[in-house]
């Protein structure tokens, strides 16, 4: 059993930074996939970060470049770094683990773990 459990969330202004945390206890898997996922208000859950247990990260476009996926092994925590943070990037963030490989973009199918979600809000 994998649990999952998000934090750093907050409200910023446009420009400004965060950092997200997903804290995992757990892990059943010798190879596995975490990542984040976003879902503004009234729209769908979009994959913007994935990462590979060999590190290996991919990122969608509208956030590369400004957001950085990082993990801690010991720890066995998953980052996400934001940086110059726009209104749209404002979102419930969660991060997700599955043994088979994450998609950036719309969520197609329902991954194994979710964690609770961490509110994310960028005023202009």
């Amino acid at each position: 059993q994998v649990q999952l459990v998000e934090s750093g969330g907050g409200s910023v202004q446009a420009g400004e930074s965060l950092r997200l945390s997903c804290a995992r206890s757990g892990n059943p898997y010798s190879y596995y996939y975490m990542g984040w996922f976003r879902q503004p208000p009234g729209k769908e859950r979009e994959g913007v970060a994935i990462m590979d247990s060999d590190g290996n990260t991919r990122y969608a476009g509208s956030v590369k470049g400004r957001f950085t996926i990082s993990k801690d092994k010991v720890a066995h925590i998953l980052y996400l770094q934001m940086n110059n943070l726009k209104p749209e990037d404002s979102a419930m963030y969660f991060c997700a683990y599955d043994i088979a490989p994450l998609a950036l973009g719309r969520v197609l199918r329902d991954y194994k773990y979710w964690g609770q979600g961490t509110q994310v809000t960028v005023s202009s």
